[in-house]
């Protein structure tokens, strides 16, 4: 079942200024099932216009696709068409280009060295509303977006102890099943709490509360 509670297959467009990349990866993401790539974009324009006819659930975006596009167009996408996950597939980890997608609305973040199995995986946790990186930013994560202690003042008093813990997983990018192993609670518990936590923040999806997490400081890695 996607985010939007339908069980039909993902539908995923591509975006990337390479043909052979974009074969691979439709190739990668059919043949497992579960996700129909729905269109295929080689330029900034062609990806504004196939996103307005497809609007997917899932955009694999290599924000380097042309001379005119960069991360800005993350966040041209999603007013756009608001409930598409954005996955960037890029060439670069360098830390900027992690936190810059991040912040402009990216649900996950890739390497194009990634294998077959983690793309695929990729696609599928941010077409089902969850976040995801590459394995390599993971390990630095919590230092790209804050180490510093949670703070004196937490800056969301309306959360209670429990959904405090639940939105700092959340702000590092963990799943909803990780979440729930860490904090020994069952996956209803997370997703019941996670929606409290939407509703307390004024926000409409988790990526929106991620970005509110992260900008106000939290997301270090848990020591819990």
């Amino acid at each position: 079942m996607n985010q939007h509670g339908s069980t039909a297959p993902l539908t995923v467009l591509l975006a990337d200024g390479q043909p052979a990349v974009r074969q691979g990866v439709r190739s990668m993401v059919e043949a497992t099932g579960g996700a129909t790539v729905v269109g295929e974009a080689g330029t900034a324009g062609e990806l504004l216009a196939a996103t307005a006819r497809h609007r997917p659930d899932v955009l694999v975006l290599d924000p380097q696709l042309d001379d005119t596009a960069g991360v800005r167009m993350i966040g041209q996408i999603l007013r756009l068409a608001p409930d598409t996950g954005v996955l960037v597939f890029s060439a670069s980890d360098d830390d900027r280009a992690v936190v810059a997608a991040f912040h402009a609305g990216a649900r996950g973040y890739l390497v194009k060295r990634a294998t077959a199995e983690q793309i695929v995986r990729g696609v599928h946790a941010v077409g089902n509303g969850e976040a995801i990186v590459d394995r390599t930013i993971a390990a630095r994560l919590g230092t790209l977006i804050g180490t510093g202690p949670r703070p004196r003042s937490y800056p969301f008093p309306q959360l209670g102890d429990r959904e405090r813990d639940v939105l700092e997983h959340l702000a590092a990018g963990r799943s909803n099943t990780a979440i729930a192993r860490e904090l020994a609670l069952a996956p209803k518990t997370v997703s019941n709490r996670i929606s409290g936590i939407l509703g307390k923040l004024g926000v409409a999806d988790r990526v929106q509360a991620i970005v509110l997490a992260r900008d106000a400081g939290l997301g270090r890695p848990a020591t819990r």
